[in-house]
């Protein structure tokens, strides 16, 4: 489910220029780079959550919080860029991310620890949130895509 809703988000932006990845429809929008960006720091941060079973650090959290929050941060951070240097950075989380999996017992999936409000979770439900989030987003990209034709 995980590469199929990423392969559907590589359909939705691999053809995207710069100046399309880089495109506000006002000063408090989310760009189409901001939010590939955003996924990645997502997948990083489950990543260390469920594998590694802990916080982030401050440093890391410095690091992600541009994309994790989406704001004037990513604004400034995540523009100029080209498609491939956002699907490198997506490719290079997500083979983490197999890698990690691969090592793991399916057991893993099913073992509960605080979240949300610290409410149990799964670790499966945990990672269906991930890529929950991102399918979520691509319909943001898909609308901002619509939003670019309409500008250019």
């Amino acid at each position: 489910m995980m590469n199929y809703t990423r392969a559907t988000t590589i359909d939705a932006v691999k053809d995207l220029t710069v100046e399309e990845l880089d495109f506000l429809y006002d000063e408090e929008a989310n760009s189409v780079g901001m939010l590939l960006a955003h996924f990645a720091a997502v997948e990083k941060a489950y990543q260390i959550e469920t594998f590694e079973n802990r916080d982030l650090t401050d440093e890391e959290l410095s690091l992600l919080l541009p994309a994790l929050d989406l704001g004037s941060l990513g604004r400034e951070q995540f523009k100029g860029k080209t498609v491939d240097y956002y699907l490198q950075e997506l490719s290079k989380v997500r083979n983490t991310t197999i890698e990690r999996f691969r090592s793991l017992p399916d057991e893993w999936l099913y073992q509960q620890s605080p979240f949300w409000h610290d409410r149990p979770a799964n670790n499966f439900f945990k990672w269906f949130h991930v890529f929950e989030d991102e399918l979520s987003h691509r319909g943001q990209i898909r609308i901002i895509k619509k939003m670019i034709k309409r500008k250019f």
